[in-house]
């Protein structure tokens, strides 16, 4: 067994993330019996003395049927009024099922303000903190009656990600109606299961097919950029098949194990590299990015060719290289506007009170695949 399974299988707490598709179905919404397997999986856990959050997916789907809504709406004010009705079903659904184990439950809505914004960050992780402490499951969504963006464009499987270093969580596990990550979609066949990602390079040239469901907002995708989230920042994951959710919760011998980086990042850095909502972007020349990236030094107006956004000192902002790609983001020291006049400039040839670091080390965590 590999280092990363064996964190995922022995680790005293885990998150596990669980899609619409593998709860709900089009034609019946919330399958009580699949909800019900699930949560046998996840009691299975906790009796055996070990913690696990549930990311849970499905309040639109579970909305479609009590609505008379035979698809997923594509307009939001119908997407929000069938996650209103579909969250109290889904809620209903889990206090019942793990009632059967005389497990409390506790249910924690998110929207993406409570991650971005550091003060509602440290909030959300001293609630989790203290469900946990007081023996409760908690179930965490993303709040879709009032999110916007997040219903168009996000996943659940990012809120793992943050939620799973929020809790400091040993693992992560994503469950999903796709048993594996491949090297293509698997649905065409002729394609490769990779059962071992141990870095970046385990993940060039990879083609990976969506969800076969029309339910759900993500698919292996997101499920992949969430994985590398965690893992990058310290914590292994495991994606894997909802049907195998026992198997992923005790010998963790089923699925995708992404090995977790070396060093677990300190609970602001992580919030500064992937939760922290950015206000514009500095472009960086080569020299910079290999100070940066490569050196974790300081970011200085010499290294700065352009600016975008409107932003004011002490924002968060994204560090890109000469390509666009984003390569770090950081806290900047001044507004936007004080900076045409210093990017390019060595540090001797600037006003005194222009002498310092754009963006401090300290400030600044460097992303992606650099």
């Amino acid at each position: 067994m590999s280092e990363a399974r064996a964190a995922i299988a022995g680790g005293s707490r885990v998150v596990v993330k669980v899609g619409s598709s593998s709860l709900t179905t089009a034609d019946d919404g919330l399958d009580v019996a699949r909800l019900d397997a699930l949560v046998d999986a996840v009691a299975g856990r906790v009796g055996s003395d070990g913690q696990v959050v549930l990311v849970s997916s499905g309040a639109i789907g579970a909305g479609l049927a009590p609505l008379s809504l035979d698809t997923r709406p594509r307009d939001l004010a119908t997407q929000q009024a069938a996650a209103s009705v579909g969250q109290l079903t889904l809620a209903h659904a889990y206090a019942a099922s793990f009632g059967r184990y005389d497990l409390t439950v506790g249910q924690v809505l998110l929207t993406s303000n409570d991650v971005v914004r550091r003060a509602h960050y440290r909030n959300a992780e001293r609630t989790l903190a203290r469900l946990l402490a007081l023996d409760a499951v908690p179930v965490v969504n993303e709040n879709d009656t009032v999110a916007t963006e997040e219903i168009r464009f996000g996943d659940n499987d990012r809120l793992a990600a943050l939620v799973a270093h929020l809790v400091q969580a040993d693992g992560l596990i994503l469950l999903s109606d796709v048993d594996a990550l491949y090297d293509g979609d698997p649905r065409a066949g002729g394609t490769r299961k990779i059962a071992e990602v141990t870095g970046e390079s385990d993940l060039d040239g990879l083609k990976v097919g969506m969800s076969s469901s029309g339910l759900g907002t993500g698919g292996m995708m997101s499920k992949v950029a969430a994985a590398r989230m965690a893992a990058s920042s310290g914590i292994p994951v495991l994606v894997a098949a909802a049907a195998d959710a026992r198997r992923a919760l005790t010998g963790a011998d089923v699925g995708t194990a992404f090995h977790a980086a070396d060093k677990r990042l300190s609970a602001r850095r992580f919030w500064l590299g992937y939760a922290a909502g950015t206000e514009g972007r500095l472009q960086l020349d080569d020299g910079a990015v290999a100070a940066v990236v490569g050196k974790r030094r300081s970011l200085l107006a010499a290294g700065i060719v352009g600016v975008d956004g409107d932003f004011r000192a002490g924002d968060v902002v994204d560090l890109v290289d000469p390509a666009q790609q984003v390569v770090a983001r950081g806290v900047v020291a001044y507004d936007v506007t004080e900076l045409p006049e210093m990017i390019g400039r060595s540090t001797h040839e600037l006003p005194d009170e222009h002498r310092r670091e754009v963006v401090h080390a300290d400030d600044l965590v460097p992303i992606g695949r650099h």
